[in-house]
């Protein structure tokens, strides 16, 4: 009898404790939204959490600067894909607050989502690939042009290694068409990308505009499924090519290809190199 009141108890303990350890578990789940790639054994999740910062990708800006000096004599600034806002924070923590007395200084925030505000940054619901966007965030600045333009976004990730890195590439060029319109010659421009086989294409597309284009992974990225592709370009001193306009048209995107998208001059020479595909799959034996 003894026994089995000894073994009553146990049981009623183990069933409270686990019952506590449920409890902690779906409050923790809670305060990450049960988002199954985040775990609470993240240091840079918990660093995030510690530090104020609405993501742990703040940490990847930051380990960027360190490394290459991006904020370094910068007063306008784009953040584009911004949502849910941690870059922006990571922005005005780095630059704003420590020249509150500079009225030259100013963040500008652009997604097609809603952010939640941030006291000191400028906020745009807006589509990147529309002109309208390029036009809001220039009148911010009075028409000047942004020192710094960064693009921490990503397409949803479809689970399709080939679909996910060309969604991926056509949103980095969606931000490069924006950054045209708003960078100051000698400006940088960063942005998330997915490695993959065409990335020397891409480099090549880049280094028409910037001097130097390098590409990085800081040690906050994750080294797990898709975000193994992950990497950033650090791309320097814009120099837009001699007599090019900037355009917000995608030529291989568009249906008809019509005198709307028939380029003059300079950029007749590049859209067409932009637009250009793999020819892998095309054999010798093919073309005949």
């Amino acid at each position: 009898m003894l026994v089995l009141v000894v073994a009553s108890e146990i049981a009623t303990e183990v069933f409270a404790e686990a019952t506590l350890l449920l409890a902690k578990g779906d409050a923790q789940c809670r305060d990450r939204t049960c988002d199954p790639r985040v775990s609470w054994d993240d240091i840079y999740y918990r660093k995030a959490k510690e530090e104020g910062y609405r993501a742990r990708s703040a940490f990847k800006l930051l380990q960027i600067d360190i490394e290459y000096n991006i904020f370094e004599g910068v007063k306008r600034v784009v953040d584009l894909c911004a949502a849910p806002g941690s870059w922006s924070q990571v922005l005005r923590n780095r630059i704003l607050l420590p020249n509150r007395d500079d009225p030259e200084i100013k963040i500008v925030s652009v997604d097609i989502q809603d952010m939640a505000p941030l006291e000191g940054v400028i906020t745009i619901k807006g589509d990147i690939t529309k002109l309208s966007t390029a036009e809001e965030i220039t009148h911010h600045f009075a028409g000047k042009h942004a020192d710094l333009v960064v693009s921490d976004g990503a397409p949803d990730v479809t689970g399709l290694h080939d679909v996910d890195l060309y969604n991926q590439s056509q949103l980095i060029l969606a931000g490069l068409n924006v950054t045209t319109h708003i960078l100051r010659p000698g400006g940088t421009f960063v942005a998330k990308i997915f490695k993959g086989r065409d990335m020397s294409l891409l480099y090549s597309q880049l280094k028409i505009f910037f001097e130097s284009v390098i590409m990085v992974k800081p040690k906050s990225s994750r080294n797990s499924s898709l975000v193994t592709l992950e990497s950033f370009v650090v791309c320097q001193n814009y120099i837009p090519p001699n007599e090019y306009t900037p355009t917000m048209i995608h030529p291989m995107s568009m249906q008809h290809y019509t005198e709307e998208t028939l380029m003059t001059g300079s950029n007749s020479i590049i859209v067409p190199f932009m637009a250009c595909g793999d020819l892998n799959g095309y054999a010798n034996s093919r073309l005949k």
